[in-house]
């Protein structure tokens, strides 16, 4: 199994569209997936679940659990500021410390409405998923300008869908 992260909160983001996306690109390969979003966090887990909060609040323990139980992840990760969403931060800042993302592994997904698809964003992130020990796969993909190549909820660039194929290909023999 497979659990693909949506890394935001925000309402009708595009990178639910590319979560569903990649899940579909994972089903082509006969590979079970799930999409774990975190616009169904609880609203106030920053101050329910994290540091001493820890493990005190329900709701938030499911996706700490849903985490937990697997192995693999894709993380779809918008472009924020020049870096990614901070509740993506506050998500893994609540996730069991210091082994919750030790030996598991990843792929990377960064979307931007800019050019350069959340490269940044990505680099940030894998510093700090390294930092906790999670392997992340050497192949991220960049998809700038996502919101062009989408066409009713299909990715139009013939790059970019090579790129996510020959990343799920990886992912699955990581």
């Amino acid at each position: 199994m497979i659990t693909i992260v949506v890394g935001t909160n925000r309402k009708n983001a595009l990178s639910a569209t590319i979560a569903e996306y990649y899940q579909k690109i994972l089903a082509e390969k006969n590979i079970e997936s799930q999409i774990l979003s975190l616009i169904d966090l609880p609203a106030d887990f920053t101050a329910t679940a994290l540091y001493e909060n820890n493990g005190k609040n329900n709701s938030f323990n499911l996706f700490r659990e849903a985490f937990n139980k697997h192995q693999k992840f894709v993380f779809i990760i918008p472009e924020y500021n020049n870096s990614y969403p901070g509740v993506l931060k506050a998500f893994i800042d609540g996730m069991d410390y210091p082994s919750g993302l030790e030996g598991k592994k990843c792929a990377l997904v960064g979307i931007s409405a800019g050019v350069q698809g959340a490269s940044i964003a990505l680099s940030h992130f894998t510093d700090v998923l390294n930092y906790l020990g999670m392997h992340v796969l050497a192949l991220k993909v960049k998809m700038g300008e996502v919101h062009i190549h989408l066409k009713e909820n299909q990715l139009t660039h013939k790059v970019y869908n090579e790129m996510l194929y020959a990343q799920a290909d990886q992912l699955i023999s990581f």
